[in-house]
């Protein structure tokens, strides 16, 4: 190479080194790529350049390290380029409205890249071309980033994250000025002009003249006050508040939570949650724990148990990194900790948001009106309390991605959405941030289990309470890891062609019987008059739902981000059928016909979940 370091043999490989070389800024890439082409790496060479990280409707999500796979101060400038051409060619007034850029507390000493490095490149790419900058001054919850878009009026914001992925991962999250993440087309239409803008431009690694421009804003103050008063809306028992003696303890597992639920509680007046010590700083090693995500389940709550048994609360509160999500634990009365699923807080949280709304709301017809959301692979029980109740229920699909748009689109006709949520510990609870929210949604939890201690309830008998009233809903959801794409496509194409019969799906699953399918990718579903899906369909991913005649539902679906085929499945029983033993086995049976018939893990060489 003329750089002086010696070919690889593989042209196309030099070639993408070569440019990276000449573009690059960072003395520590720049050293981890000489050292590997110096050495011979050939293997870790290619996982470095040998393709583009690909830009999707969730932004970017990857390692931080050198070369075009990873997330690098380059390959951010080369991203912000590319979405800078594109809002330019969007909004005539991008140059009047500007953007938010929000970032978490994540950093990769080897690579020199870190959230907050990343988001002051993405600044200055913006500033270089005359487009004003909200950059928050300290790392934020990412539901800030969209909360600011709306409430400034901004053409488009930024968030810095990797949420709860592994320590080594970073992200770039976008937001469309409707304060919901973009959907496509943008996300081809950005990865275009990415592709086109890939060479740095002269002032895009300038960050400090960019950080003393009179572009730059700094929203932090402002947004932190406005949206801590926009959440007391969802405010309702604030003299059962100061009273509460309920005691909760609260981690926000070494990620940016810790200040943002500690002021949510006290907008709320209630007592303020007890912190996990060890887990409440920022740190971007994640030391106490082996995945920084309280989906995971009581692994990552062990301290938070340890504490709570020390100060004598009840309930556990955890966000994840980013404090987008909440999971919640309780103690039960044999003295073991029950962690909610997302399915189940999803119960407790939209319950809570209708008895709420109907204190608040006597006229009677205003509940047509009044809408909830969920994603498709979520629980069903949105959809019997509508029933019930008499408001609109509507699915989506997987990814706040869409809840957040549909909602916009439903504020936008004049209707209330007052909850939407995903079976992934995420939920929306307050409006005036379209995406998921654990800070406000910590906050209202908060309420709800002081409310119910009044009542001398737990969450748990809320729960059953729920169950009973509007029918028992029990899920169970798991995966299968698989490595080849071949297998993958075979698998569902054989749902597809079942029996060897073109276009035909099973009527049945072992002694289950199938009373509808729908095939998001091929845009099939039986349930419709012209077999053609309501839902928007993708081909790039499998998903097929199947609908039993006993009440259960199950999806198959690939993951877009991970080697996954995942399932969902639920057993919605009617109201009254309350015998939870046999409700439980019925579904236990239900996915075991499914994996053994539908999956055939054995034949396909399927890796079950790891404990």
């Amino acid at each position: 190479m003329e750089d002086g370091l010696k070919p690889t043999g593989d042209t196309k490989l030099d070639q993408a080194i070569r440019q990276w070389l000449r573009y690059d800024r960072n003395p520590k890439t720049i050293s981890l790529v000489q050292d590997m082409v110096k050495d011979g790496s050939m293997e870790a060479l290619k996982k470095c350049f040998s393709s583009r990280m690909e830009f999707g409707t969730a932004g970017l999500r990857a390692a931080m390290g050198p070369g075009i796979s990873c997330m690098n101060d380059l390959t951010i400038i080369q991203t912000t380029q590319g979405f800078c051409r594109y809002l330019e060619q969007s909004f005539g007034n991008l140059k009047e409205r500007g953007v938010v850029i929000g970032y978490d507390a994540r950093a990769h000493p080897t690579s020199g890249g870190s959230s907050k490095r990343f988001a002051s490149l993405a600044a200055a790419v913006f500033i270089s071309r005359g487009v004003p900058v909200h950059l928050f001054s300290e790392i934020t919850p990412t539901p800030f980033v969209p909360f600011t878009v709306s409430h400034l009026g901004l053409c488009a914001g930024i968030m810095v994250t990797a949420s709860h992925n592994p320590k080594q991962d970073n992200g770039y999250k976008v937001y469309w000025e409707n304060g919901a993440q973009i959907v496509s087309p943008h996300d081809s239409g950005i990865s275009k002009a990415i592709e086109e803008n890939l060479e740095p431009w002269p002032a895009s690694w300038n960050t400090e003249e960019a950080l003393k421009a009179t572009l730059l804003k700094d929203p932090f103050q402002d947004i932190k006050t406005q949206y801590f008063q926009a959440i007391q809306k969802h405010c309702h028992h604030r003299e059962i508040n100061k009273k509460s003696e309920v005691k909760i303890v609260h981690t926000s597992v070494h990620g940016v939570g810790h200040t943002f639920v500690q002021s949510a509680f006290k907008a709320f007046d209630l007592h303020p949650p007890y912190p996990v010590e060890e887990q409440k700083d920022p740190d971007p090693e994640f030391p106490t724990v082996k995945y920084p995500n309280p989906e995971e389940g009581k692994g990552v709550l062990t301290l938070s148990f340890a504490l709570a048994e020390r100060e004598g609360a009840s309930v556990v509160l955890a966000n994840d990194p980013d404090a987008d999500r909440l999971a919640i634990a309780e103690k039960q009365e044999s003295g073991q900790w029950r962690v909610f699923s997302g399915n189940e807080l999803g119960a407790l949280l939209g319950w809570w948001m209708f008895h709420c709304w109907s204190e608040q709301n006597s006229d009677a017809a205003a509940v047509k009106n009044l809408y909830m959301l969920a994603s498709t692979v979520s629980s069903k029980i949105l959809r019997a309390i509508a029933l019930k109740e008499g408001f609109h229920f509507e699915e989506t699909l997987t990814g706040f991605k869409w809840m957040g748009n549909r909602a916009k689109d439903l504020l936008d006709q004049g209707k209330s959405v007052l909850f939407a949520f995903e079976e992934a510990i995420g939920y929306m609870c307050c409006n005036s941030v379209l995406d998921k929210d654990g800070v406000s949604a910590a906050a209202i939890a908060g309420e709800m289990i002081s409310y119910l201690a009044t009542k001398s309830k737990s969450l748990s008998q809320q729960l059953t309470t729920i169950f009973e009233e509007y029918g028992y809903h029990i899920s169970k959801n798991s995966y299968f890891i698989c490595h080849d794409q071949e297998v993958i496509h075979n698998l569902f194409e054989r749902l597809r062609n079942f029996g060897g019969k073109k276009d035909s799906y099973p009527s049945e699953c072992g002694r289950f019987s199938i009373s509808a399918v729908r095939d998001l990718t091929t845009g099939y579903d039986s349930n419709q008059p012209d077999k053609k899906a309501i839902l928007s369909t993708s081909t790039s991913s499998q998903m097929i739902t199947f609908t039993f005649s006993n009440g259960g539902v199950a999806t198959m679906r690939t993951s877009g981000t991970e080697p996954k085929i995942k399932y969902y499945t639920e057993l919605c029983a009617a109201p009254g059928n309350s015998d939870v033993t046999h409700l439980k086995k019925e579904l236990d049976d239900l996915v075991d016909a499914i994996v053994e018939n539908f999956f055939e893990p054995v034949k396909n060489k399927l890796q079950p979940k790891p404990e």
